[in-house]
This record gives C-alpha cells, sequence and structure tokens, in this order.
C-alpha cells in the first residue's frame, strides 16, 4: 500500500518513538485518572485508603495492562504482516482468535459443575484455557498446512481453523445458553478485570516476544523483497519463520487471554507507523508495539468516560475508530488512484 513517510532514515524512527514514549506517558496519567469517580479519588488519594485502593488496585493495573495488551497486539500485527507479506494481515489470521473463545467458552462450561473441571480449572483459570485454545488453533493452522513454508497454504489454513472452531464456539452457545452473557463480554473485549498479576503476565510475553521478534527480524526483512530472495541471502527461513508463528501465538494468546477480543488494533498500529516511518522490520516491530499500547489505552480511556460512570466494551470502540480509519485508508487509496 502506498504511503507518504515522514522521513526514511533512523532519526526519524528516533523522533517517532519518542513522541509514542511521551504519549503513553501522557495516556498512562489520564489512565489513572478517569474512572467512574473521576478526578475525586486522585485529590483523596494521599489520605484516603479507598481511594488508594481505587488507585492502586484498580485503575492503575487496568491502564498499564491496556497497554501491555495494545502492544503485544500492535507487534503481533507487525510480525503477520511481515511474515504474509499482506497489509490486511491481522493478528487473528491463524484462527487464535476463535481459539482462545473456545478455550474460554470450555472453561465457563468446565467451571458450572463438571468434576473435572472442578478438580484442575483453578489452577489454570479462564486466561489459561483462552491461551491453549490460540496456541491450539495456531498449531492445527500449521498441521494443516504442512508447515509453514507456504505462506499461502497456511493463510488458508487458518482461516479454515478459525470458521471451524468458530461453528464449535457457537454450538455450544446453543447448546449451553448459561455461558452466552459472558461469552458476548469476551467477544467484545474489556480491560475491566485486568489486575497487577495479569499484568506481569503480558508483561514478560512482551518482553520475550519482542526480544524474539527483534532477534527474527531479518526473516521478515528478507521475505519482502520475496521468497527466492530471502531464500539467496543463506537465512535459514523455516526455523526463522516458525519463531515468528511462535511470536505470533504467544502474543497474541496472552492478550486475548486477559483482555478479550479487541478488533483492528494490530492490524492499525502497522499501517500508522509505516505511513511516518519507513525502515527495517527491526525498527517497524517496536515502533507497532508501541503504537498499538497507545491505541488501545486511548481507546480504554474513552470507553471509561464516554458515558461515566457506565462503560463501552472496549472492543466497541477500537471497532469503531478502527473501521474509520479503514474507510479513509479506502478513500485515499482512491483518490489516488482516481489521480493517476
Amino acid at each position: 500500500m502506498p504511503s507518504h513517510p515522514l522521513c526514511n532514515t533512523a532519526p526519524a524512527a528516533r523522533w517517532l518513538g519518542l513522541a509514542l514514549v511521551l504519549l503513553s506517558l501522557g495516556l498512562l496519567a489520564m489512565g489513572v485518572a478517569v474512572g467512574s469517580t473521576g478526578l475525586e479519588a486522585v485529590w483523596r488519594w494521599p489520605h484516603d485508603a479507598i481511594a488508594q485502593q481505587i488507585i492502586v488496585e484498580i485503575r492503575l493495573p487496568r491502564t498499564l495492562g491496556a497497554w501491555l495488551a495494545g502492544a503485544l497486539l500492535g507487534l503481533a500485527g507487525a510480525v503477520a504482516q511481515g511474515l504474509f507479506r499482506n497489509p490486511l494481515a491481522d493478528p487473528y489470521l491463524l484462527g487464535s482468535a476463535s481459539g482462545a473463545a473456545l478455550g474460554g467458552a470450555l472453561a465457563l462450561l468446565l467451571a458450572g459443575g463438571a468434576p473435572l473441571g472442578l478438580l484442575w480449572l483453578p489452577r489454570l483459570g479462564m486466561t489459561g484455557m483462552a491461551f491453549m485454545g490460540a496456541a491450539g488453533a495456531v498449531f492445527l493452522a500449521l498441521v494443516l498446512a504442512q508447515g509453514s513454508q507456504q505462506g499461502l497454504r497456511l493463510l488458508l489454513a487458518g482461516v479454515v481453523v478459525g470458521v471451524v472452531l468458530g461453528a464449535v464456539r457457537d454450538g455450544l452457545e446453543l447448546r449451553y445458553p448459561e455461558i452466552l452473557q459472558p461469552m458476548k463480554a469476551f467477544g467484545l473485549g474489556s480491560t475491566a478485570l485486568v489486575g497487577w498479576a495479569a499484568c506481569a503476565v503480558m508483561a514478560a510475553a512482551w518482553l520475550l516476544c519482542l526480544a524474539a521478534a527483534w532477534s527474527l527480524a531479518r526473516a521478515l526483512d528478507g521475505l519482502a523483497l520475496g521468497e527466492a530472495t530471502a531464500a539467496s541471502l543463506g537465512l535459514p527461513l523455516t526455523a526463522m519463520r516458525l519463531g515468528l508463528l511462535a511470536v505470533l501465538a504467544l502474543a497474541t494468546g496472552t492478550a486475548v487471554a486477559q483482555t478479550g477480543l479487541i478488533a483492528f488494533v494490530g492490524l492499525a498500529a502497522p499501517h500508522l507507523v509505516r505511513s511516518l516511518v519507513q525502515g527495517p522490520h527491526r525498527t517497524s516491530v517496536v515502533l507497532a508495539s508501541a503504537m498499538g499500547g497507545a491505541l488501545l489505552l486511548a481507546a480504554d480511556i474513552l470507553a471509561r468516560g464516554l458515558l461515566a460512570p457506565q462503560e463501552l466494551p472496549v472492543g466497541v470502540v477500537t471497532a469503531l475508530l478502527g473501521g474509520s480509519y479503514l474507510l479513509v485508508l479506502m478513500y485515499q487509496r482512491r483518490m489516488r488512484d482516481l489521480a493517476s
């Protein structure tokens, strides 16, 4: 997709990185201040135990968790778009979203009274089941595609896995209507229940995925030049592809397990970065991760503040903003095509 970058040099990337850091810090401060009680909790925080609990145990982990989930999705989106050489690829491309939702549905069913579920589910939890479902979906896509060598075959396998697992989940919801309401909330996405434990899990996964994507970014640079060119460079493409798929699965599964299904962040963040700065994938994956964190945190603040003291699901806000962004991209492309 054509873009109009501000600059193709490293200084531009550094300036964008600095801007995203400052923006994220500002949004973190806003996130701590926004809530059902407004700024009252902030003013009373130094000398009020209840206000301290609201800030430290609710708002702060939720705000940080929103940024971390967005950073994971932005990173996964950059990896997916580079791996499949498709600007419309998103983190849910290989069926991980459907797998996570199915895992969550199974967790709810087991928690409803099945003896086996009561035995081991408290140790694993819905988040663990959702992560296992996401990772399992990616594994199934790899099995169906007979490896990661053929990008188009893997892409189609991911679509098939997503459709089949989604149908299984829909069947469970019809058979057991008691899980319909919580699964609806899971599908809309929310950061309301993110605590310090979830933040720790997402932070660990983010650091691991960022380090792995950074070290494997040469494969994305090579694939951008074409399959044959990448192979001629002597890169171990099969191993590097599997590593990047593991990054994609871990980042997406962790974010979805903690916050549910949140649309468009992983798709829009790499697009925004490419529209501002062009550079190697080592740069773009880091910037896309920071952009994703800022986008999701901004959407979460809007979700909390628009109808305060009530809240919108953050997935609704990201869908509205992301859909509008894609419409703008389509309009700009049409105008460029007409001009040429």
